[in-house]
């Protein structure tokens, strides 16, 4: 059965404080890191899937992202999916809304 590579990014949907990301910022300000003028911290999940098509990896990765990996309340998620082996994927933004 084919392995598929996927990368989930997660992040809060811009309506959604991100109080992190602002001390985050606030931070390299203090460093010296100057022009900042936003920054936003989300998570990257990369993982390996068997399934028989690249629909069905995608079909399975979209239901692990909703109901799992993602906060539907208040973060989004997108989805970068390749066959393994292969160095681009087919991009999608799924799970935004």
């Amino acid at each position: 059965m084919p392995v598929y590579s996927a990368r989930v990014l997660v992040s809060l949907r811009p309506s959604v404080l991100d109080p992190a990301g602002e001390a985050t910022r606030s931070a390299a300000s203090r460093l010296g890191v100057e022009g900042i003028v936003k920054l936003r911290i989300g998570k990257a999940v990369e993982l390996e899937i068997e399934a028989p098509d690249l629909a069905t990896a995608r079909e399975r990765l979209s239901l692990l992202s909703d109901r799992l990996l993602a906060n539907a309340v208040i973060e989004n998620w997108t989805l970068d999916l390749a066959a393994s082996g292969e160095s681009s994927g087919t991009s999608s933004p799924v799970g935004e809304g």
